[in-house]
């Protein structure tokens, strides 16, 4: 499917290809895509194939039979029915994490971690990351085919065209202190434009909004109102900080570039250009960055739209998911962790500290990835870009260095910690002149894609519920209320409220008073 037809725009730079603002990526990569011809390109049989599992309880000599699916996975609840007495339930699956567990079917992106592959509805990311733009990349993600010609000019022009700010998320995002990190700026400004819709709010409008007759306009509105915007409140999250008025969006430029026009531009010059490869380089950073299948954040949208909430609300718990160190703000501590190295010659008396457990290693490892992650390796050859524009930064050499060290090293090859997208992200992002606080905003505008498409399936999805998972139960079992009088002196235990001591300003009200009259 695709958006509704608007008319094709006639600026040239809204064209698929990169055209002169080429940057070199993968064409001296081996990679997933240079497998395309290969028995790699047949489909594996997921987890074995269908068959049966056969569980023999040790506890009542019984024994089950768990059936497994053409994708290689059971029924989690089909554990329910196995029962020995006690409280009368059945085992349950316990996965802190959701280390293996697949609380959805998905065809919207796909990893192999061992062998380091990403692919986009079935296109290895190396491709795209080499012929495709960001908002080509989102429509593939988000209706599954990519686009024709006339489509593409249709949802380029919808998405630009949808880029402006309600006045209202302007003064919102103008009442925060000058100082608020960006992330929260980013965060007020989404949940701001929430109330800008009411009537595609399930909440006010009805709970089949985004299923009802006129479904898909209704949700390709919000996608185009979304994807549009985040790169306006990101831009206005980065003028919060440094005091100058945001231009408005020029529509006639592509996203990348739309977007460092609304950064650099002052308010007025509608002349303004950015350096073509410099938006090349970010567009490409977008495409890297525009889904990670079931990753933290991904999974809270899917978690928080199974409520029926509206989209804007999904988003904007998202993207506070991404804000954690563990998620989107891996970058700024690679970044940080280079700086403090500071030299070549520092990396290997840091790595033996890696080692004894007296630093910690950031960008290397990843939850999925037990080979390289390709984005690494085309983030790397896009910083080699960058650098000849800007500059060479400095700490490349020394992240290099770590790098070679790293996988020459026994200790951390044996542990299958290699780069990950975070190790170069935040080097190219610096050396455009980004600060380490801002990188997670960087992340969060392409994966608001990656959110909407997987809102968007959930919707149509028919195994769809309200998450709601189980939990091991480990608290006292039953206590009788007692009276204040009959509790001991010092309650609550190892678990009670903290001394919180008092700010010097709450001293100083404190020991005023007040003058009678």
């Amino acid at each position: 499917p695709a958006p509704a037809p608007a008319p094709a725009p006639s600026d040239s730079s809204l064209c698929a290809a990169p055209c002169a603002a080429s940057v070199s990526t993968t064409s001296q990569v081996a990679s997933d895509a240079h497998s395309a011809s290969s028995s790699a390109s047949k489909k594996p049989v997921f987890g074995g194939g269908k068959g049966t599992l056969a569980v023999t309880d040790s506890r009542t000599a019984k024994t089950y039979q768990i059936e497994i699916n053409q994708n290689g996975a059971i029924k989690a609840t089909d554990f329910k029915n196995i029962k020995a007495g006690g409280d009368g339930a059945g085992v349950k699956v316990f996965d802190p994490g959701y280390v293996n567990t697949a609380a959805c079917k998905s065809a919207i992106s796909y990893i192999d971690g061992d062998k380091g592959i990403l692919r986009y509805r079935g296109y290895p990311i190396e491709e795209l990351a080499e012929n495709s733009t960001y908002l080509e990349s989102a429509y593939l993600l988000m209706y599954g085919s990519l686009p024709s010609k006339t489509q593409l000019h249709q949802w380029e022009r919808a998405v630009m065209q949808h880029s402006a700010l309600p006045q209202s998320v302007v003064d919102a995002v103008n009442s925060l202190p000058h100082d608020a990190h960006p992330m929260g700026v980013l965060l007020t400004g989404i949940n701001a434009l929430s109330l800008q819709h009411p009537e595609a709010n399930p909440a006010i409008s009805g709970q089949n909004v985004y299923n009802g007759r006129d479904k898909n306009e209704v949700r390709d509105k919000q996608i185009v109102r979304i994807i549009g915007k985040m790169s306006a409140i990101a831009a206005l999250a980065y003028h919060r900080a440094t005091g100058r008025t945001m231009p408005s969006p020029n529509v006639s430029l592509g996203y990348a570039e739309n977007f460092l026009y609304m950064l650099d531009a002052h308010s007025g010059n509608v002349n303004y250009r950015p350096h073509p490869k410099l938006a090349r380089a970010l567009d490409i950073m977008f495409i890297l960055h525009a889904d990670h299948e079931m990753n933290c954040s991904t999974a809270a949208m899917r978690h928080l739209a199974s409520s029926g909430v509206d989209v804007y609300t999904c988003v904007a718990g998202a993207v506070g998911a991404l804000y954690g160190p563990l998620h989107g703000g891996a970058n700024e501590a690679v970044l940080r962790m280079l700086m403090r190295i500071g030299s070549v010659d520092e990396v290997p008396r840091f790595l033996e500290g890696v080692k004894a457990r007296r630093e910690k290693l950031f960008g290397f490892g990843h939850r999925v990835y037990k080979n390289f992650d390709p984005r690494a390796t085309i983030i790397r050859r896009v910083a080699e870009e960058v650098f000849q524009i800007v500059g060479r930064d400095p700490l490349i050499d020394v992240a290099k260095a770590l790098q070679d060290a790293a996988l020459s090293d026994d200790y951390f090859i044996k542990r299958k910690l290699y780069p990950n997208v975070d190790f170069y992200s935040g080097l190219v992002y610096r050396s455009m002149g980004f600060p380490p606080e801002y990188f997670t905003v960087l992340f969060a505008i392409p994966r608001a894609t990656g959110y909407l498409a997987h809102w968007r399936e959930s919707l149509d999805d028919e195994d769809s519920r309200i998450v709601r998972p189980q939990q091991v139960y480990t608290g006292e079992w039953l206590r009788r209320y007692e009276a204040m009088d009959g509790r001991p002196q010092v309650a609550g235990g190892v678990d009670a409220v903290s001394d919180l001591p008092m700010s010097n300003a709450t001293r100083r009200r404190l020991v005023g008073s007040s003058v009678a009259k």
